[in-house]
């Protein structure tokens, strides 16, 4: 069932982001709005295009989130090895995504010292920064 939903899920999200999804929705918004004066604006007119919407942004919600995990989660496994097989690479970085946000924030400001320890290394050597 996963891996169907993913099938689906990843289909789904390559045509809607493509330019002729976007194309159709700007269709669909000029035929609703030219149909305005036939139905005089009516509540029931624009109610249509309110619980399309409505209905789409819905279910985009749940495949775009699934392919953004799936990504996620494939650039993290990409790293986590780059990281293992790198020799002076700090091996206990591997896996990072699990960590509590307390260690985070505790890696993060060690990482600023080592820039600005780098910095300052650099500003001392006369070279430039790097970005």
């Amino acid at each position: 069932m996963r891996d169907l939903f993913h099938r689906i899920a990843q289909k789904v999200s390559n045509a809607v982001g493509s330019a002729w999804a976007f194309i159709a929705a700007v269709f669909i918004i000029v035929v609703w709005a030219a149909t305005g004066p036939i139905f005089h604006f009516s509540d029931t007119w624009q109610l249509v295009i309110n619980t399309g919407t409505t209905i789409v942004t819905f279910l985009m919600v749940f495949l775009i989130q699934n392919t953004q995990n799936r990504d996620a989660k494939v650039i993290h496994l990409k790293l986590d090895e780059l990281i293992r097989v790198t020799e002076k690479a700090r091996n206990h970085l591997v896996d990072l995504e699990d960590l509590e946000d307390d260690e985070l924030d505790r890696l993060e400001m060690e990482f600023q010292r080592l820039r600005q320890r780098d910095d300052a290394g650099r500003r001392e050597a006369g070279e430039p920064r790097q970005e």
